[in-house]
């Protein structure tokens, strides 16, 4: 089954009502580790890029809206059931009343969990295996490690790196909608 034609029509069918969104949620994991990438040098020189080694970690749980440009986010040391059932609720109270969001999600275990309580203005709609090139989210995760999370170190806070680093770039619709869009989601009249 192609799935690009399958959810843009399922998408259709649960906004049917209600306006439409569709969304992108993912949960990244952000650390003290970080990730090295390509710097400016000199030709023939050997530039260097600190690295910690230290193991401290948090994960940002995330959904963006494409169309919209929106974007909503929690941070969190650890990721349980629980906490995407916090982000669902924050996200859920996020829309507006005439909106009928439409996520597509992967098939992680705390996504698909029996007790996952999803709010009524939210759909489900899971990824095939092995697809992540689907997920639009996965392109900002991208977009964070090589332009904000790369080649620094972290001295104490991650929450607050998270948190600037969110609030300056994630807050952007422009950013969101370049980065994060997929043309299936493309709705046609």
């Amino acid at each position: 089954m192609n799935f690009a034609p399958h959810a843009s029509q399922y998408a259709l069918r649960c906004a049917h009502a209600k306006r439409g969104s569709v969304v992108f949620p993912d949960e990244c994991r952000f650390g003290q580790q970080g990730t090295l990438t390509r710097k400016w040098a000199k030709r023939g020189s050997q530039p260097t890029a600190v690295r910690q080694t230290e193991y401290n970690s948090l994960w940002v749980i995330a959904a963006a809206s494409p169309p919209t440009g929106q974007a909503e986010a929690i941070l969190s040391p650890v990721l349980k059931t629980g906490i995407i059932h916090q982000f669902l609720d924050q996200f859920s109270r996020s829309l507006a009343a005439d909106v009928q969001a439409v996520m597509i999600w992967d098939g992680a275990g705390f996504h698909t969990a029996h007790d996952l309580q999803v709010p009524s203005n939210v759909t489900l709609i899971k990824l095939p295996p092995y697809s992540s090139e689907l997920n639009g989210i996965e392109n900002l995760w991208h977009y964070l490690r090589s332009h904000c999370w790369s080649n620094r170190t972290y001295a104490d806070d991650l929450f607050e790196v998270a948190e600037s680093t969110w609030c300056k770039n994630c807050l952007d619709p422009e950013l969101i909608k370049s980065v994060c869009g997929k043309s299936y989601t493309q709705t046609r009249s």
